[in-house]
């Protein structure tokens, strides 16, 4: 491993350990057993690491998922969704970190206009990549396509504000997927 690569590892550890804010350059080079003038050489500032470490921690946890859909033979967006929700849930409790890291990232994007940049940029990414995977439509273009993604990803977003603070409480991916099919059958009676 390359010393950015340990800075970059390091970086993601000392977000769930002590936090966003709280990590400073000093916590991340003794975590990486570097040089604390390795970080400006290889990042140019500890922010710069740090939305980094936060963009790559919810890109590693995204990979996961489309993963497990591309894995599997579904023939249904229903299907593909509850697989795709499957993985999620049963990733949430190994990898809790990233849950911690994502959440922090989206905290911190409220008060640093470059990093809520970063990840509305990564958001809209994810979106069409969710889009596409549930679908089973990789372009995934139009409103439908924008809205199905868009859907997607904050019950995968609010999932995991659920799993971290209250674990217990996720239903199955099999009962959320039904409640899903529930509200848009609900829905299409309403306007028929």
């Amino acid at each position: 491993m390359t010393q950015r690569e340990d800075l970059l590892k390091a970086a993601k550890r000392c977000i769930v350990e002590k936090g966003y804010h709280r990590t400073t350059a000093r916590d991340i080079a003794t975590a990486a057993g570097s040089h604390l003038a390795s970080i400006g050489y290889h990042f140019g500032s500890k922010d710069a690491l740090m939305n980094l470490a936060a963009l790559e921690a919810q890109s590693e946890w995204g990979d996961l998922i489309t993963a497990a859909v591309q894995n599997a033979q579904a023939s249904s967006s229903s299907e593909r969704l509850t697989i795709a929700l499957r993985a999620l849930l049963s990733s949430m409790p190994e990898h809790r970190e990233l849950l911690v890291a994502s959440a922090q990232a989206f905290a911190h994007a409220a008060f640093a206009e470059d990093i809520r940049e970063s990840l509305a940029y990564a958001t809209g990414e994810a979106r069409r990549e969710l889009a596409g995977l549930v679908l089973d439509d990789p372009p995934a273009a139009g409103e439908r396509g924008e809205a199905a993604g868009s859907i997607v990803h904050a019950l995968i977003v609010g999932l995991a504000m659920q799993a971290l603070l209250d674990p217990d409480s996720l239903p199955s991916p099999e009962e959320i997927t039904a409640a899903l099919v529930a509200v848009g059958n609900s829905t299409t009676r309403e306007e028929s």
